[in-house]
């Protein structure tokens, strides 16, 4: 038999497909996720949290995941809907604030209950605990949670001084949360619903007097630049929000055991407390720059505070009676949650 040219490299074709060399191993297969979120590219968190998580992802993965980033709502609709995104595939991943749905995710709003928290790192860390034994398999059943923190302590921008309780009364403010808008309408301000992104507008416009956000957003948003009046709280916060990063289930499912240990190893409990500590590092400089505009800031003791935690009860109770009516003992949320932010404050 003549060995042409042709006839050998059709043999030598299938004695590399009969050893399985043909075609690459499903563990080699090369992935794109999509990242969804709503600020832009360039504000603290997609450039010092979600960057970095992505980065290390695709340097982990050797090349084969990558991960597309899209700021500002890119592929389409609002902040409230980027959870629906997630469960439903629109994109593969998405970083949300979970209030953006009041009520849908109870339980995470124990953090979120006026002077819970004192420090980012250590109730992120809970917060991801309690996520594991409380929220996994019920609230969030439908997604695939890749990390759970706060930011640093919220508090209030607005267009006047603001010291006491009854300062805000009458006042059209921004809250971030369900819980926190309850808490404006108990101290006498009207609570304006609205995502983040629209706080620049609604300061320039007049729509609102002022917004409750912490100081490392407020570079982005230009609220220095639009109020002048700070006021921020020693000791607990006034308040935070719950963020999640969230990936749909069936994509993660979807991947090679050694992809999902690339993603797993890049999420969970220490990515979460980097996430947070991350946001909470970001005040300061925030903060410099609104003394640098000559900007008034207002600091209330801790003892000058009790007037305003005495305030927020009526909220507290509202909260644990609200909980009950869905089964969940909001009360043993509160104090699991004040015990382990404790216990990682030390």
């Amino acid at each position: 038999m003549t060995i042409t040219r042709k006839s050998f490299l059709s043999l030598a074709g299938a004695a590399v497909l009969a050893l399985g060399l043909g075609t690459a191993p499903a563990s080699a297969q090369e992935v794109t996720l999509s990242l969804h979120q709503f600020l832009p590219a360039q504000a603290n968190v997609p450039r010092l949290v979600l960057d970095v998580w992505a980065d290390n992802v695709e340097k982990d993965s050797g090349g084969r995941i990558k991960v597309d980033r899209y700021p500002s709502m890119q592929l389409g609709g609002t902040p409230p809907e980027l959870m629906d995104q997630a469960i439903d595939g629109v994109a593969d991943i998405v970083w949300t604030v979970v209030g953006y749905t009041p009520g849908r995710y109870p339980s995470t709003e124990v953090f979120e209950l006026p002077f819970m928290m004192t420090n980012a790192r250590a109730a992120s860390r809970a917060y991801w605990e309690m996520f594991e034994e409380h929220m996994k398999d019920t609230e969030f059943k439908d997604v695939h949670i890749l990390g759970t923190w706060v930011h640093g302590p919220g508090m209030i921008h607005a267009n006047r001084e603001i010291k006491v309780p009854a300062d805000m009364a009458g006042l059209k403010i921004r809250g971030g949360s369900r819980l926190i808008n309850d808490y404006l309408s108990v101290l006498g301000a009207t609570p304006v619903g609205m995502p983040v992104p629209a706080v620049s507008e609604g300061l320039s416009k007049g729509v609102i007097d002022g917004t409750t956000i912490p100081w490392e957003v407020t570079s982005a948003l230009k609220v220095p630049e639009l109020v002048k009046n700070h006021t921020e709280f020693e000791g607990k916060a006034l308040y935070v929000l719950t963020f999640v990063l969230a990936m749909n289930k069936d994509r993660y499912d979807s991947l090679p055991d050694d992809l999902k240990k690339v993603i797993d190893d890049n999420s969970g409990v220490e990515f979460s407390v980097f996430a947070g500590g991350t946001q909470a590092d970001a005040d300061g400089p925030a903060r410099e720059a609104a003394v640098a505009l000559g900007n008034n800031i207002v600091t209330v003791s801790e003892e000058d505070a009790k007037a305003w935690r005495d305030a927020a009860q009526p909220v507290y109770d509202a909260w644990i009676a609200d909980m009950e009516s869905k089964g969940i003992d909001g009360q043993a949320l509160i104090d699991e949650a004040t015990m382990l932010m404790e216990k990682y404050s030390q």
